[in-house]
């Protein structure tokens, strides 16, 4: 992989569990997800192997989830600390968010 080229992400999705797999120079990382409802995925962790950090697979990963998150409708709950800091990263990706749910007074 170069700078120019991004590696090809595939979504596996299955009624339980699915996941977002990209495979570089043989080694896979991976983002898994559920989905609660019609209109909700719920990341729950991404793996990214030594061999391949400092190559932005994870954040290749995250954006993927938006992109198609976005197309279909549907809201994205980060419970991964990685995918929660990434879309926390980039404003632009934060409309795939629920609306925050309002406070109750006290």
């Amino acid at each position: 992989m170069n700078d120019e080229t991004e590696p090809q992400v595939r979504n596996e999705e299955s009624p339980t569990k699915s996941r977002y797999v990209v495979i570089v120079d043989g080694h896979e990382a991976e983002m898994t997800y559920s989905r609660a409802g019609d209109t909700l995925i719920i990341i729950d962790h991404t793996h990214v192997p030594d061999a391949l950090r400092g190559r932005r697979i994870g954040e290749i990963l995250v954006r993927r989830a938006v992109e198609d998150a976005r197309a279909a409708g549907k809201s994205i709950i980060p419970l991964c600390p990685f995918a929660k800091a990434q879309i926390a990263r980039h404003p632009e990706w934060q409309d795939v968010l629920p609306p925050p749910k309002p406070r109750n007074p006290s």
